[in-house]
């Protein structure tokens, strides 16, 4: 099996064609919708899965206090923090500014039972699996002895920015929602081997996180075809030219990033995202539009 660009052509009918297929996946990789937990009944099976019998690193952070006064603003000399630490307090920033945005989406998107059609449906899972993927950063936290996290709210101008953009009609949010959606899958690919590195000392946790982080790639991979369903010939180009914008100046709030990652890497990655460079296991598990799945296989 081969697959074409996630920026190559589509049609109206075609992508129309796909949104059942996307929501019919979404229900049975992800299970009912628990409106009033924000949860999804699939997704809660499996988060007890990947925490029980808890796992958790033999030696805890040299100081937890240094990660819980730095988590959400970066108040200590970054040089000054062990590279475990700096991943953490990078993970956490990262989490945070997804959770603030699905607190504000999930107050713009009607509940399940209103939903008229089936784009509203899908973006009520969407957003039930992204606070699914928070309470598995959660765990991931756990697994290091960190037990007293929270999410800390953002400023009132982050909060009021996140509930504007939420309200956008789709029409305006389809490009950047596909570039933030790359953005992330970026991450979390660049993310693996540094937990490779920083956790080597660490065998039975590392298995922990990196299951942890692959059932969020997982589902945010189908993310990206679901918002690549979206988009027209001319937003498809709006996005693949947000990409560089947006990842740089997401990341200058991380200041973590700069000493971490190469963002210059993590900016060309996103913009050559390939599916067949994707494993057999994760490309097993994923929704790819089927306009995507190159003619010579049919």
């Amino acid at each position: 099996m081969s697959y074409g660009s996630l920026f190559g052509p589509s049609t109206t009918e075609a992508r129309h064609d796909n949104w059942m297929s996307y929501l019919d996946f979404v229900r049975k990789t992800s299970g009912e919708l628990l409106e009033a937990d924000k949860d999804l009944t699939h997704k809660r099976d499996l988060l007890k899965q990947l925490s029980e019998p808890a796992v958790r690193t033999r030696r805890p952070l040299a100081s937890p206090e240094v990660f819980y006064r730095n988590c959400d603003k970066l108040r200590d000399n970054p040089h000054s923090l062990d590279k475990k630490t700096l991943t953490l307090t990078c993970i956490y920033k990262f989490a945070r500014h997804e959770w603030a945005g699905i607190e504000a989406a999930w107050n713009a998107v009607p509940t399940l039972d209103l939903c008229d059609n089936v784009r509203s449906r899908i973006a009520r899972y969407h957003l039930a699996e992204e606070f699914c993927h928070v309470r598995f950063f959660g765990e991931m936290f756990k697994t290091c002895h960190l037990d007293r996290v929270e999410w800390i709210p953002m400023p009132p101008l982050v909060r009021g920015f996140y509930s504007a953009i939420a309200r956008f009609p789709w029409a305006i949010l389809g490009a950047p929602a596909l570039a933030s959606e790359l953005m992330g899958v970026t991450f979390y690919f660049h993310l693996k081997p540094l937990l490779d590195e920083v956790f080597a000392d660490e065998p039975e946790a590392l298995v922990r996180l990196q299951r942890l982080l692959e059932a969020i790639t997982i589902d945010e991979i189908s993310h990206i075809g679901q918002r690549r369903n979206y988009l027209g010939a001319v937003a498809i180009r709006i996005a693949q030219q947000l990409l560089s914008p947006m990842i740089r100046s997401y990341f200058a709030d991380i200041p973590e990033t700069k000493l971490l990652f190469n963002i210059n890497k993590m900016v060309l990655d996103a913009q050559q995202f390939d599916y067949n460079l994707l494993p057999p296991r994760i490309l097993e598990r994923i929704w790819i539009p089927s306009y995507i799945v190159s003619t010579n296989n049919v």
